[in-house]
């Protein structure tokens, strides 16, 4: 384990920013010759960040637990199941310390929409390796979240260029 104590960290807030800043720290981590364990909620396509991380960095593990983003419908079955299965799939692997860091990108919107019950979430920081760093990411920071969290950065949008209707671009949000 790289590091002596393993803080909370929750990036949150309606700006862009989150899961780059999370995967900022991990490559970091990794540079300090840790293991990454990149869990990533709602999101199911394998966007650039995939390519770079699995392929550059063999420390860092990147495992999905989403059907993909239900911006424009409803959180289903599928979605709900997916969640539910990564949560307690980490529940698992979070006391054993093979990790120095887990990242749980977008936890805080499944929680939000009722994929993962704060039950779960409070367990899985309660059995946690306590040399094991968490970042949660995502908008809606619940407040059990955020009370248990050792760092809060809230991440403000104060102008986004998707505001004038320019799409995603591949290398910078995909």
């Amino acid at each position: 384990m790289i590091f002596k104590r393993g803080y909370i960290q929750v990036y949150t807030g309606e700006g862009k920013g989150k899961t780059t800043a999370a995967i900022g720290l991990a490559i970091r981590a990794v540079g300090a010759s840790g293991r990454v364990l990149f869990a990533q909620f709602i999101k199911k396509k394998r966007c650039s960040e995939h390519h770079v991380l699995t392929t550059l960095y063999p420390s860092i593990e990147v495992r999905q637990y989403g059907q993909g983003c239900f911006l424009r419908r409803k959180p289903n079955q599928k979605d709900i199941t997916s969640a539910k299965m990564g949560i307690r799939e980490i529940i698992e692997l979070a006391p054993r310390g093979d990790y120095d860091l887990i990242v749980l990108d977008e936890l805080n919107v499944a929680l939000h929409h009722g994929l993962v019950d704060t039950e779960d979430v409070h367990e899985l920081l309660r059995v946690r390796h306590p040399k094991t760093e968490i970042v949660i990411t995502g908008r809606y920071a619940h407040d059990l979240i955020i009370e248990r969290a050792d760092l809060v950065t809230e991440m403000r949008n104060i102008k986004h260029y998707s505001q004038r209707g320019l799409k995603a671009r591949k290398g910078i949000e995909k």
